[in-house]
């Protein structure tokens, strides 16, 4: 068996990892965190909407994003607002954002910060 049919291993992670270690990692949250839900006081990357950041060797950026709900009003939007978040960081070559909507999103989801903002905590 080939690891492409391969099953997902036991305890493999529901969303795929981002490539924290990238130098441009952390200018790329920051890009996300200036996007907001309109209905939600709160960036969509601390209400935990944006499941991965993959950034190739090449500098092409992939977003893996969700919303609160599919029947979100903005779901036609919201992508290009992340991608026109992102597009100027400087380094940054290329943006694809991707909707997904496994795992759905929780509130667990959101950081502290999200939740006490919210009134959660």
């Amino acid at each position: 068996m080939t690891a492409e049919n391969a099953a997902p291993m036991e305890g493999a992670p529901l969303i795929r990892p981002s490539s924290t270690d990238h130098p441009l990692y952390d200018q790329l949250v920051e890009a996300c965190r200036s996007v907001y839900d309109p209905e939600i006081p709160v960036n969509i990357y601390d209400l935990g909407l944006i499941y991965t950041i993959e950034i190739s060797a090449e500098n092409d950026v992939l977003v893996l994003m969700t919303l609160t709900a599919p029947g979100c009003p903005v779901a036609g939007e919201m992508p290009g607002w992340v991608a026109d978040a992102i597009s100027p960081v400087p380094g940054v070559k290329s943006v694809d954002v991707e909707m997904v909507w496994d795992p759905p999103w929780g509130m667990d989801m959101m950081s502290d910060e999200a939740r006490l903002e919210l009134g959660f905590m």
